[in-house]
């Protein structure tokens, strides 16, 4: 996945999916083309949690990343972005992986939405009982 200094993260929670590409520079963050506080504005301090691989590993001004994200809410979003950007630290080197592991940075949250059954209002919710 290294191709010209460029190395590549997919992370995913609930239905957002996030892909990360990361490349030597400056630490600017970018998602869907816009910045990193105009993407989560009024929930910066949440979203400061997608940096926490690059603290962990002593990479924090090192790399610019360029984030594709779509789907989801804004929580899944941070958490299927922080997971990607972990896997492509990874590429760069795969000593991080202890570290990144330790923390349980590599881990998928394969929680998602339950379908709805049939007869059912929602995936478990039936219509009240009446006994008479």
């Amino acid at each position: 996945m290294n191709n010209n200094n460029q190395y590549t993260g997919l992370g995913k929670r609930k239905t957002s999916v996030a892909k990360v590409f990361l490349k030597t520079g400056t630490g600017n963050i970018t998602i869907n083309n816009k910045s990193f506080e105009d993407f989560f504005k009024g929930i910066t301090e949440e979203a400061e949690i997608i940096k926490s691989p690059f603290v962990l590993v002593n990479l924090i001004n090192n790399y610019d990343v360029n984030i594709h994200v779509k789907g989801g809410g804004n929580a899944s979003q941070i958490d299927a972005i922080k997971l990607a950007i972990a896997k492509a630290i990874c590429t760069i080197d795969n000593e991080h992986r202890v570290v990144l592991g330790q923390n349980l940075l590599l881990r998928r949250d394969s929680r998602i939405k339950e379908r709805r059954k049939y007869g059912l209002k929602k995936a478990r919710k039936a219509s009240q009982y009446s006994k008479r």
